[in-house]
């Protein structure tokens, strides 16, 4: 039976405190029943812990290092207890990582010095990485053209590039994670988002951010996919249940 995937949610934040359960019974009798919940630090990787426990076995986990969160003083200890948490823990992907020039640019060195030791660790462990891109597109090419290898795949998360930088993801083997924004009237993915193969697609909220029309601007919640499976329906021109099952199928692959 296909279900719907949230490749990408923090359910562990704050906004989640109140009312976890209703949000993941909700999202449930929306068809929404696997939630993949990325790390930023690890000042919640026992929130995390907890949650999965709780809910198995809907929710799974990744860990990394969110490069917004790569400080000079810090970083190289969050990279040891990344690799601890791989030793101890079942994780689906490292994630989630990658360069943000959005919010400091400062770091961009360190932040791609925390990439590549990351990239190389999902290698060693076989693992999908799952890469956060923000304003820094070709920055985050020029590091996969020196560490891509047949075995590394994963996710671009919340992608919102144009259709050649599409291309170019898709060729180092990478799949687009598609979320609210294709719903914005000013996202202009869903220009050209009908040309890439439903294949090299996921299905992702980034809850609590990033909520599709008709919630822009409120908290997002992994039963909102619905919108983005029907703007996609739309956009590709077939069933509901297929953009589902397809994207079911791609995510369950990845891991």
């Amino acid at each position: 039976m296909h279900h719907i995937v949230d490749t990408h949610c923090h359910l562990y934040v704050e906004e989640f405190d109140g009312d976890l359960d209703e949000v993941i019974d909700k999202s449930g009798r929306k068809g929404v029943k696997e939630f993949w919940l990325p790390a930023v630090d690890s000042s919640y990787h026992l929130k995390m812990n907890e949650i999965k426990e709780k809910y198995f076995p809907k929710i799974k986990l990744m860990v990394g290092l969110h490069p917004t969160y790569v400080k000079e003083e810090t970083y190289q200890k969050e990279l040891d207890l990344v690799e601890r948490e791989l030793e101890k823990n079942d994780y689906i992907a490292i994630g989630e990582i990658g360069i943000d020039l959005y919010w400091d640019k400062t770091t961009l060195e360190i932040q791609k010095k925390a990439f590549v030791h990351q990239i190389r660790l999902a290698k060693r462990k076989k693992l999908p990485i799952v890469i956060h891109a923000r304003e820094s597109y070709d920055e985050i090419f020029e590091v996969l053209e020196k560490e891509n290898s047949e075995e590394l795949k994963g996710i671009f998360h919340c992608f919102t590039g144009t259709y050649e930088q599409a291309l170019k993801i898709i060729d180092f083997g990478f799949l687009l994670g598609i979320g609210g924004v294709v719903t914005f009237k000013n996202g202009k993915i869903d220009q050209f988002l009908h040309k890439i193969p439903l294949e090299k697609i996921v299905l992702e909220t980034d809850s609590p951010y990033l909520a599709p029309v008709p919630f822009r601007g409120k908290r997002n919640s992994p039963e909102y996919l619905e919108f983005v499976v029907g703007k996609l329906s739309d956009l590709y021109g077939v069933s509901r249940e297929f953009i589902i099952e397809v994207t079911h199928n791609n995510a369950q692959k990845l891991i």
